[in-house]
This record gives C-alpha cells, sequence and structure tokens, in this order.
C-alpha cells in the first residue's frame, strides 16, 4: 500500500508548516483538489472548496463537508468572485482529453479567464497562489527528460491546443501579474498523476487500464505501447505543491513535479494486469493525434528548492489505486461504466 502521510519535512529542504490561515482551493472537488483540501484542513487550515462539478463530484469531498474548517462553494473561475482568503490553489480546469476536448472554448476560458480572476483574486487580497500548470506546455517534447527551460513543441491549432495553449497562457499571465503588479505566485508543472478519487470515465490510461482490467475487458493500448510517461502518485504530488507553497520567498518556478521513473504504456498494462489478478487481454488502438511520444521530468530544480522527490513507488501506488476502484466498482452497474479514450 501507498505510504501515508499527514506532512511533509526532507532533510535539508523545506519543512512543512501548519497553516492557520485561509486557504482557496479552486478544482478542490476533483482528484487532486479533493486529496489536497484532505491534506491543508489535516494540517489545521480553514478550507473553501471552489468548484463547478463539471468534472469533480461531492463525492470526493462528501467526507470533509460538516468540518467546521471546510467550506464548499459551487462556483465557476470564469466568473469573478469576491472573497478573503491568504493562500490560492488554482487547479480548476478539466485535465482529462475526454474532458477537456468535450467543450474546448470552455476549456481554454477556464485557463484563462480562470487564471485572470484568480489573480485579482490574489492582489486585492495579497495572497499568495499557486498554478497548476501541466506537462502538457512541453508538448511533443525535443529534450529528454524535460526540463523547465524547455519551451515546448506544442501544435497551437490541434484538438489538444485548448488546454495546452490554455495552460501556457495561464503561465503567462502569472508571470505577468508577478512582474507588473507583484503578485507572490507559484508556477507548478504537473506531470502525471494517478491514485484514488480518479474519475472511472476521464480517457486517462491509468483509470482506463484499471477499470477494464477489473471488468475483465481488454486492455486498449494505444499505438504499440512503446510511448512512455512517468507516473506520480497522488499523495507524492500534494507533498510537492504544499511544500513549494509553503515556502517563503521561493522563485515563482516554474517547477516541475512528477515522478521520473519512466515506463512504457505496454508495461503499465502488464503491471495493471498482474496487480489486479486480472486475464485480460490488450488490443491495439490508433494513437490520438498529438499524443507524445515520450514524457518523463527533471525534477532537479524541485530536489534543489523544496528537497522534494516521490515516495511512492510504481506498484505500490498502482496497488492502492487497484483497491480504490476495485471498492468503486461495486457501488456503479457496469454497463454504466465507460471507459472513454483520450
Amino acid at each position: 500500500m501507498a505510504p501515508d502521510r499527514r506532512a511533509y519535512a526532507a532533510d535539508g529542504g523545506a519543512q512543512m508548516k501548519h497553516y492557520t490561515d485561509r486557504v482557496l482551493v479552486t478544482g478542490g472537488a476533483g482528484f487532486i483538489g479533493s486529496h489536497l483540501c484532505e491534506r491543508l484542513m489535516a494540517d489545521g487550515s480553514d478550507v473553501i472548496c471552489l468548484d463547478n462539478l463539471f468534472t469533480g463530484a461531492k463525492a470526493n469531498i462528501g467526507h470533509l463537508l460538516g468540518e467546521p474548517n471546510f467550506e464548499f462553494i459551487r462556483h465557476d473561475v470564469t466568473e469573478p468572485l469576491r472573497l478573503e482568503v491568504d493562500r490560492i490553489f488554482n487547479l480548476a480546469c478539466p485535465a482529462s482529453p475526454v474532458h477537456y476536448k468535450h467543450d474546448p472554448v470552455q476549456t481554454v476560458k477556464t485557463s484563462v479567464h480562470g487564471a485572470i480572476n484568480m489573480l485579482d483574486l490574489a492582489r486585492r487580497c495579497g495572497a499568495r497562489i499557486l498554478q497548476a500548470s501541466t506537462s502538457e506546455v512541453y508538448g511533443d517534447p525535443l529534450s529528454h527528460p524535460q526540463k523547465e527551460d524547455d519551451w515546448g513543441n506544442v501544435n497551437p491549432v490541434g484538438p489538444r491546443a485548448c488546454y495546452d495553449e490554455g495552460k501556457r497562457c495561464a503561465e503567462t499571465l502569472f508571470f505577468d501579474y508577478h512582474r507588473q503588479h507583484g503578485v507572490d505566485i507559484r508556477v507548478v508543472r504537473i506531470f502525471n498523476t494517478y491514485g484514488p478519487r480518479m474519475h472511472p470515465s476521464d480517457g486517462r490510461v491509468v483509470s482506463n487500464f484499471i477499470v477494464q482490467a477489473l471488468l475483465g475487458r481488454p486492455l486498449t493500448l494505444a499505438g504499440d505501447g512503446s510511448q512512455t510517461r512517468s507516473f506520480c502518485y497522488v499523495d507524492d504530488l500534494v507533498d510537492g505543491l504544499l511544500a513549494y507553497m509553503a515556502l517563503d520567498d521561493a522563485p515563482p518556478g516554474p517547477v516541475n513535479l512528477g515522478n521520473p521513473d519512466e515506463t512504457t504504456i505496454a508495461a503499465l498494462a502488464e503491471a495493471v494486469v498482474s496487480l489486479s489478478g486480472s486475464g485480460s487481454e490488450t488490443v491495439l488502438v490508433p494513437l490520438e493525434t498529438d499524443d507524445p511520444s515520450r514524457r518523463r521530468p527533471d525534477i532537479s530544480r524541485a530536489a534543489d528548492l523544496l528537497g522534494w522527490t516521490p515516495a511512492t513507488g510504481l506498484a505500490d501506488g498502482l496497488g492502492a489505486t487497484i483497491d480504490w476502484f476495485r471498492e468503486l466498482l461495486r457501488t456503479i452497474p457496469e454497463h454504466r461504466i465507460d471507459v472513454a479514450r483520450p
């Protein structure tokens, strides 16, 4: 099982402080956001979770509702709002291809208008704000592994551009607000993250493979499976987010957060089948347009700045995620499970 932790402190790195302030988490009912809300509350923060529930779910935060230091607001970040907060984690945006391609115009608005609204809020309140950017800003990278000074190889008019370019524009806005208005920003580029509370029909490769394996369906392997990804367990990612936000006088970034252990998609499929005890086979399906061939973060900046490195191996993380999905699927009729292609 994956390790359980309440706070993160690395030798020689950033010491995790216990928040006593009001923290806003946009996209807080989503996969990563709900884990972040949970950890912030455990560390003593007053947490405001904001989500329009397009891809998030109340079930992800159901155990937090009613807690005295937790508040849920249903709101879309493309619309301004007035709150008094000390810290903002801006995670709001559909992050899987299935969801962000569903309404690409709204996806761009969420990244761009949402960034402007949250930055205006941070400027007014004097709040520190973290932008959850993405490894997709590198596109199909020309360098390997990907360092933060890689400017990316992105198709600006392709079907993934609504997400890729939306996040790139959000980064631009963050740095311009920092330079022009002195807003205290943190920009992180999140690489593939997995764990409990992933949406079973979001089209991401880990959730796809696990659901297919547990239901005894063939695992849909894109291309020949030789493309690579690097998978970070959600607890490790949250450690990095908290450590960076807790560090005073930190550079604004960007900082890669992800697991540098690279694996092929074919090897991931084999691991899921083995760990789930499934008899599923694999079937080949065509690659999607602009699907990156390789993806692996260089995390030396995060290691030097934060003392942060992932602690959870792929087998342990997949085991915990499979256990969670096994319980989830017991509550959902099989005909309602749509394992969507990315």
